[in-house]
């Protein structure tokens, strides 16, 4: 019953960290597993990934329906296209462990301020200046993915047309 517990613990610390602080796991000899900030003996040292964040929409920036309609389409007009240069639509292609990253690009480039997002079924799941957005762990089958430009407000300003891919995985049951 401790162990459960332990363990619950442990990953509420893991996931409260930030991703430039340091993290510890040790696993005594009954098999219960610890971790911590701190150097244990026996212990090693766990890599944590860097957190995705995305940048919502401010709720003044809301507000100003009429005005933020204007700006969108005025900063929207500043590009003339959005896309997706990796994967390509309709590919599909095996990744064991379902990483995928997503390689994006507009013309012309991206203004100071903005961002690429780009959104996994519906849902937003990575930000980005450089054009490249990692995601990870995503489920075998077909999805659908959306790239759009966002400004410093998170506000959507330019869409491109969606794809939709395939992944292969192995099947937990195999």
């Amino acid at each position: 019953m401790k162990a459960p517990f332990v363990l619950a613990a442990g990953l509420l610390m893991l996931a409260s960290t930030t991703a430039h602080s340091e993290v510890y796991r040790h696993v005594d000899a009954y098999g219960n597993v610890t971790f911590s900030d701190e150097p244990m003996e026996g212990g090693e040292e766990v890599q944590v990934k860097p957190v995705t964040t995305i940048t919502l929409p401010k709720p003044e920036a809301v507000q100003e329906a009429e005005q933020l309609r204007e700006r969108v389409e005025r900063e929207g007009a500043a590009y003339q296209a959005v896309s997706f240069q990796y994967p390509a639509n309709e590919q599909a292609f095996h990744s064991g462990n379902g990483n995928v990253t997503f390689e994006v690009q507009s013309t012309p480039p991206l203004k100071r301020g903005h961002k690429f997002e780009v959104t996994l079924d519906g849902q937003p799941v990575g930000q980005s200046s450089s054009g490249s957005v990692a995601v990870s762990n995503i489920d075998r089958g077909t999805h659908n993915a959306g790239v759009h430009i966002v400004d410093e407000n998170g506000v959507r300003v330019k869409s491109g047309n969606s794809i939709t891919f395939t992944i292969h995985r192995p099947s937990v049951l195999n």
